[in-house]
């Protein structure tokens, strides 16, 4: 996979292809928590979701939300939150969605709703060796970020050798002091981490399948998680994120964030089990 460019380009690159996207018809029936507005629940999850110096809504995700935003007349309000409260705010009706490199799940799918799927996201094993394999971390002292789909399998193969984060940040944190030895992170924001001088001396490489893993099988693909009953903006979005697929435009917003554009090769929609 190839991550290019920093992803501190992508806000002038959103700009650039929101202006360009054509007027549509305002529609009057979306149900969002405030009128007129799309309140959107932010995680600090870069290069997916963030608000930057300026204290806007940035990211891939970011960038993705006001693009669509804008084409459905709506403004956006942004609402900051842990990764924690994140999809509890949404189901609570405090948030319309919320971005943040959210998996189409099936358990998530049960108590609310995804957008069509937006890009995919790769299981990555960060290390010093640039082993892309499972069984080397066997027997070694590993972390990860609680949440991901891979976290109970990895618990099964490695035991107490796993030890739980609650964001990339602290793995990150870990590793470079040496309490952990190798880790797994998705594959786009650990090779982010290591281009921003965050992880001298680790590779990442994307996991090999392993029928032990059944995240290394099959990526994920990234959705918004939106309140269940909100049938007509869903509908909506889904309309206009479809439209930003077929004109390119995902593909040209991973591209600078410093994402592959293979990412956005998501397939027939899905949800992981």
């Amino acid at each position: 996979m190839n991550f290019g460019k920093t992803y501190v380009l992508g806000a002038l690159a959103a700009f650039t292809i929101a202006s360009g996207a054509a007027a549509q018809d305002c529609p009057t029936d979306l149900e969002t928590v405030s009128k007129g507005q799309l309140t959107v629940a932010v995680t600090t999850f870069a290069p997916y979701s963030f608000m930057n110096e300026k204290n806007e809504l940035s990211g891939v995700d970011g960038d993705i939300v006001k693009a669509a935003a804008k084409r459905l007349c709506l403004e956006v309000e942004t609402l900051v939150v842990d990764p924690a409260a994140a999809i509890q705010s949404v189901m609570a009706g405090r948030a319309d969605l919320t971005v943040g490199d959210w998996y189409r799940t099936a358990e998530r799918a049960a108590v609310m709703s995804f957008t069509t799927p937006l890009y995919l996201d790769s299981m990555g094993i960060i290390s010093t060796t640039g082993t892309d394999t499972v069984e080397d971390l066997v027997g070694q002292t590993v972390g990860t970020v609680q949440g991901y789909l891979w976290v109970q399998d990895l618990e099964k193969l490695l035991g107490d050798d796993l030890q739980l984060y609650s964001s990339s940040v602290n793995l990150q944190q870990d590793l470079r002091s040496g309490r952990i030895k190798n880790a797994v992170d998705g594959a786009a924001t650990a090779q982010l981490a290591v281009e921003r001088g965050d992880l001298e001396g680790y590779q990442v490489s994307i996991a090999a399948p392993d029928d032990r893993i059944a995240a290394s099988m099959q990526p994920a693909q990234v959705g918004f998680p939106m309140r269940k009953n909100a049938v007509n903006l869903l509908a909506a979005l889904d309309v206009v994120l479809e439209d930003m697929k077929a004109e390119g435009m995902i593909v040209e917003l991973l591209s600078s964030y410093g994402l592959s554009p293979e990412m956005a090769d998501v397939g027939e929609p899905r949800l992981v089990e």
